[in-house]
């Protein structure tokens, strides 16, 4: 397209919504939207032909998207709220072409614009506990929400198109006729590392890294067990975790050497797993695995339950283990203690880790939401 014809076409609206991004930390949902959508605007900055607005129900949630250049916001409602099944209301008035939701909650009843949800995982309708940090009544909703597939394709019936954050969660979707919208798969990434050069083995400890909640699907139990078949490395569980989930954790291997940090900060993440041999994960399901990418960003060899998802993300470069099996977790830790099979898994980390990317992941968004708003709703 030439310059003239680009200014004299149409100008897309695009809004995204950035109401899930919080304002004191990130969670997987916040990281992924704030990430995504900085590096959307940066797409976009130089262009006339589109426009961005970022719907919040906080006016802080700004602030969070690393992106320093100029970007409008539109306030609406929280998508905890009662409104929330009538949002598009609020949302018509803004009069965007495209909304993109990292989430596939959002009420999309009487909308004037094209709509795309997102589904991360599958997870709770195998393992229907709700998050802790949720309230009574909203546990409660929760529970009753995953006890049948029809709330998810009622929801997901309100939108023009479904993203999936990896092929596995595409496959799943499919698998259970969720939709018959087109569903793309817009992948999750991870944040560049500050410092890219890689610590090599012979400065790293029998260090095993756990970043993760302690939801019984993630199955850490596993971790501990295999813990305490490697008396000689050190398993350290990064996030905060209750005093009697701890004292409940570490009966199961009293003869393992574990360091609860009970949460860290960004910083004292990287340097944990630039000092480690592996990060370990013995998830039985996953959306994605953030966590892996992180760690093999850095160069760090990863050990991870034989599952569908890890197998996607983690690639010829992971070590994989039976998610019941300390056995075989402690055995694929071990031969890490080899430094020419770890220097072989930590270079094809490496080149695992580069094709999850927030750039990448953006361009592929960006061109779902102009193919999008370019189809009839």
């Amino acid at each position: 397209m030439t310059r003239a014809n680009l200014v004299d076409a149409p100008v897309l609206h695009i809004a995204l919504d950035g109401r899930y991004i919080r304002t004191t930390f990130h969670d997987g949902i916040s990281r992924f939207s704030a990430h995504l959508f900085a590096e959307l605007a940066r797409l976009v900055q130089a262009r006339d032909d589109v426009r961005l607005t970022i719907l919040v129900s906080n006016e802080a949630q700004r602030a969070r998207i690393p992106y320093s250049g100029e970007l409008s916001t539109f306030l609406v409602s929280s998508p905890t709220s009662p409104r929330e099944p009538f949002v598009a209301r609020q949302v018509n008035r803004l009069a965007p072409d495209v909304v993109f939701s990292p989430m596939q909650t959002m009420g999309s009843s009487g909308r004037k614009y094209r709509l795309i949800l997102t589904v991360h995982d599958l997870i709770y309708y195998r393992y229907p506990t709700p998050p802790r940090e949720f309230h009574l009544a909203l546990r409660a909703m929760w529970r009753l929400y995953h006890l049948s597939w029809w709330p998810q394709r009622l929801l997901l019936r309100g939108a023009d198109a479904v993203v999936a954050v990896s092929e596995t969660t595409k496959k799943l979707i499919q698998r259970f006729r969720l939709t018959t919208r087109p569903i793309f798969v817009v992948p999750n990434a991870a944040d560049t590392p500050a410092n890219r050069s890689v610590v090599p083995a012979s400065e790293r400890k029998k260090r095993l890294i756990y970043m993760g909640s302690f939801m019984p699907y993630k199955n850490v139990e596993n971790l501990l067990r295999a813990a305490n078949l490697l008396p000689d490395w050190e398993l350290h569980l990064m996030s905060r975790i209750a005093p009697a989930e701890r004292v409940r954790l570490k009966s199961l291997a009293p003869s393992a050497h574990v360091i609860f940090h009970n949460g860290c900060s960004d910083e004292e993440y990287s340097t944990a797993l630039r000092s480690a041999s592996a990060l370990v994960s013995a998830s039985r399901d996953e959306g994605f695995g953030i966590p892996l990418v992180e760690a093999m960003a850095q160069g760090t060899p990863v050990v991870v339950s034989d599952i569908p998802i890890f197998r996607e993300i983690g690639g010829e470069a992971a070590l994989y283990a039976s998610p019941d099996s300390p056995e075989e977790f402690a055995t694929a830790i071990r031969s890490l203690a080899d430094k020419r099979e770890w220097d072989r898994r930590s270079s094809a980390a490496l080149n695992q880790a580069s094709k999850y990317q927030w750039s990448r992941s953006a361009k592929v968004l960006l061109d779902v939401l102009c193919d999008v708003a370019r189809t009839k709703p």
